[in-house]
């Protein structure tokens, strides 16, 4: 029996945001930049690679790290950190990993006969005359690199990065913040064939009105038709643009996913998104006909500690995409079992008694001090790290999508922390129909497990979502739970 695919679907204790996802003889490959766990700042690890079968969504295995920092000859001491990247592969067959140094305004490319590296340093993207793009009056700033190679050979470079300004002087030069921009490439894959155009205006004649572009530019090409998928200025969400040529008349085609499931059903107040939003950035892929859409959450009360996740798209009556929602069985291709053990840091909606918010604010720390968030015991690169949902206080809501419950006749919690109480789970967002109740009576940080019946009777569906809504007293950390089978008495606490 194959490993069923979760969201996040990488281990716990790997924070992989901004990713890129490609399939590769056989091998699905994702790359992104590389956060690390208690980080006060984006992006401080090197580039690291997972890759997995295209017959099995839910075994990924990690390729170690294929870039470093400090391999770039502008960067020798490694105080600039990896912005998200993009890979590509060349009409040589060879791969070409492009990225952006934080806000240092030039855009670096690496090369790899594999698709998993070691990549080598190969250039920055320069005009014919060696100028480095981003060194001239009156260029864009670099950033964000979305890389396609054509079925033609030719080379086609987005980038781009929205502020209110105009534009900015950093490193004595003064580049321009207008949007979303193209360039073509030589076949060499780093020298400017043709001047950069700006295609996604940030505001005005030609920008997505209310989802003008912000950054994270991506680009694909399926079906003859070029998808290009990009962070609006709402920042939680990824949206999408559809065209026929890869340099103009692109039409918005509406949002893909956003971390906090805003937009579906009419939700627009952040306060009371399904999720902690933040930052996004990711791609799409299609595998058989089926396409999907990669994107990244947030943990630790942090912008600086994110995960990649994925979820299935499905077409609407137009032919475009609809939103898809958050679920903790992105990959799977249909429901998670309900059997066995699953780790509570697969939650898809966390929200408390007051609501969610944007961490990307300063002093998240303090301003969302009773409120949930995910988070691990070691510290970051430690794989026996454990991830966790902590401070679980009255009120706190822990969402699950989706689960088949035809075996499941009982639930258990593992749980620690000070609070008594009880979890109520619900299979349906509304707290309508209440299929279990399981008491807590927890004090320190010894793990506990605590178990209730299930009450199959009050069960909507087969296939429905489970919430996990705490009632009671003092905080408690959530570390998982599992489906028992059968109709044997359970204890209510192990």
């Amino acid at each position: 029996m194959k490993r069923q695919a979760v969201n996040p679907y990488l281990p716990g204790y790997e924070y992989i945001p901004d990713g890129e996802p490609y399939e590769f003889d056989g091998r699905i490959y994702v790359y992104g930049s590389h956060d690390g766990f208690g980080s006060p700042i984006f992006c401080v690890n090197d580039y690291v690679c997972w890759s997995a079968s295209v017959d099995d969504l839910g075994d990924w295995r990690y390729e170690g790290i294929i870039y470093r920092k400090k391999q770039d000859p502008k960067n020798r001491l490694g105080l600039r950190l990896l912005f998200a990247p993009d890979v590509a592969r060349g009409a040589d067959g060879r791969f070409y990993l492009y990225y952006a140094f934080d806000f240092m305004g030039i855009m670096g490319v690496a090369v790899s006969d594999r698709p998993a590296g070691p990549y080598a340093f190969y250039g920055h993207v320069h005009y014919a005359d060696g100028t480095v793009w981003g060194h001239k009056k009156g260029d864009s700033f670099p950033f964000d690199p979305g890389v396609l190679v054509d079925d033609d050979g030719r080379v086609f470079l987005y980038s781009g990065f929205y502020t209110k300004m105009p534009s900015i002087v950093t490193g004595g030069r003064t580049l321009r913040y207008e949007g979303g921009y193209v360039l073509e490439l030589e076949p060499d894959m780093v020298t400017v064939k043709t001047p950069e155009k700006l295609l996604f205006p940030k505001e005005g004649a030609g920008s997505f009105a209310d989802h003008e572009f912000f950054e994270a530019s991506s680009i694909r090409k399926y079906e003859g038709k070029y998808y290009f998928v990009y962070s609006s200025r709402h920042n939680h969400e990824l949206c999408y643009a559809v065209s026929d040529h890869p340099d103009e008349d692109f039409v918005y085609g509406g949002t893909l996913i956003s971390n906090g499931d805003l937009f579906l059903d009419g939700n627009e107040d952040e306060g009371h998104a399904k999720n902690y939003i933040g930052n996004n950035h990711g791609g799409m892929l299609c595998l058989d006909g089926q396409y999907y859409i990669f994107y990244h959450r947030h943990t630790n009360r942090s912008s600086y500690a994110r995960q990649t996740c994925a979820e299935m798209l499905r077409r609407g009556e137009d032919g475009g995409f609809c939103q898809a929602e958050m679920t903790s069985c992105g990959l799977n291709g249909g429901p998670l079992l309900g059997e066995g053990h699953y780790e509570a840091r697969i939650a898809c909606n966390l929200w408390s008694a007051r609501g969610t918010g944007r961490y990307d604010v300063s002093f998240a720390r303090l301003r969302y001090a009773k409120h949930p968030f995910i988070t691990q015991d070691k510290r970051d690169g430690d794989e026996t790290a454990v991830q966790y949902i902590a401070n679980m206080r009255d009120g706190v809501v822990a969402g699950y999508k989706y689960f088949d419950m035809g075996k499941a006749r009982g639930l258990s919690v593992e749980v620690s922390g000070s609070a008594n109480g009880v979890f109520r789970v619900y299979c349906d967002e509304a707290f309508c129909h209440l299929v279990a109740e399981v008491p807590i009576d927890v004090h320190g940080r010894e793990v506990k497990e605590c178990s209730a019946k299930l009450g199959r009777e009050k069960l909507t569906a087969d296939v429905v979502p489970l919430y996990f809504k705490y009632v009671g007293q003092g905080k408690l950390n959530f570390y998982g739970f599992s489906f028992r089978a059968g109709c044997r008495e359970m204890d209510s606490s192990k």
